[in-house]
């Protein structure tokens, strides 16, 4: 492959990658909306999402992309995620992945994209 086609190729894939992560972030604040409406008008719009989540995961899934959310799992020097927030904790304190605010970006050959998360201190 030359230079030419190895640039155009990378672009596609940043470019890809871009859209998955505004899509994610899109499908966050719908969640959020459905979730002021009433019940029975809600399950129209959730199942919609679900059908757009899945339809961007299959799409992801064919060029070796997966969107990773690590929400409750616990925070460490391993998890491929900034913490916005983690100057508010001591060094010594046991931490748990609160939100995500990105999503973190795996392909088959590793780690695409950093998430970015908000953590909380695990109470004893």
């Amino acid at each position: 492959m030359d230079d030419g086609a190895t640039a155009r190729q990378a672009s596609s894939e940043n470019a890809l990658i871009e859209m998955a992560v505004e899509s994610w972030r899109f499908s966050r604040v719908f969640l959020r909306l459905i979730s002021k409406l009433d019940a029975g008008e809600a399950t129209r719009y959730v199942n919609q999402l679900r059908y757009f989540q899945k339809r961007i995961e299959e799409s992801l899934d064919e060029v070796g992309l997966k969107l990773v959310n690590v929400e409750g799992q616990y925070f460490d020097a391993g998890v491929a995620a900034t913490a916005l927030n983690i100057a508010d904790f001591a060094p010594d304190d046991r931490l748990i992945i609160n939100q995500m605010i990105e999503p973190i970006l795996m392909s088959n050959e590793g780690l695409k994209r950093q998430g970015t998360v908000m953590v909380g201190k695990v109470e004893k």
